[in-house]
């Protein structure tokens, strides 16, 4: 299954998820269509397990981060660090997936079959992002006078959904002409750590 989903991650990468059809990854991948529609019965569920298997990056990144001997805001800073890889070329592939994934869905009129695996695989990165938070706390290394876990998971979710959509900006020269995205992601991180620093 690994295989289907890896070729369909490629042709939906150059197809789009709507242009894509079923015969073109099964070309791909060098089977039958019957083949293909035994595993995956309809092409939301195929898009759901490429997004999910694009999504498994992230958790795997955010539990290295954790894992750091280090305090918890340098594991912030490293997880912004970690973002601001994604406007690299090796990384732009799947974060433009998981942003084309995210406008389909919610472009949808109903939730996507196994829309719950997807959700459920963002849980696992947040229960690690608690764990950092929780850590945090103990260590003293962010403020304690602010809604910790509030502030933090919105400066993630912020700081992650503006990387992303800085990684769209590359075929749009005349958004990054005045200030490139990498300093953007410069700016915005330092405006934040600042922020959560103990004073």
């Amino acid at each position: 299954m690994t295989g289907i989903t890896e070729s369909a991650e490629k042709v939906f990468g150059i197809k789009g998820f709507e242009k894509a059809t079923m015969q073109d990854i099964a070309d791909e991948e060098g089977i039958g269509i019957a083949t293909l529609f035994r595993y995956f019965p309809k092409k939301d569920k195929l898009i759901v397990a490429v997004a999910v298997n694009a999504i498994g990056r992230y958790f795997h990144a955010f539990q290295t981060i954790a894992q750091l001997d280090v305090s918890s805001l340098e594991k912030i800073d490293r997880l912004f660090d970690y973002f601001a890889s994604q406007l690299n070329p090796e990384n732009l592939g799947y974060t433009r997936l998981i942003e084309a994934f995210e406008s389909y869905a919610a472009l949808q009129f109903a939730p996507l079959d196994d829309m719950a695996t997807y959700n459920d695989a963002h849980k696992e990165i947040s229960d690690v992002f608690s764990s950092i938070i929780e850590e945090g706390k103990s260590d003293g290394s962010i403020r304690g006078d602010i809604p910790t876990g509030d502030v933090l998971l919105s400066i993630i979710n912020a700081f992650s959904l503006f990387s992303r959509k800085l990684s769209l900006f590359e075929n749009i020269p005349y958004l990054e002409a005045e200030v490139t995205p990498s300093k953007q992601l410069a700016i915005v991180k330092s405006i934040f750590i600042d922020y959560l620093k103990v004073r």
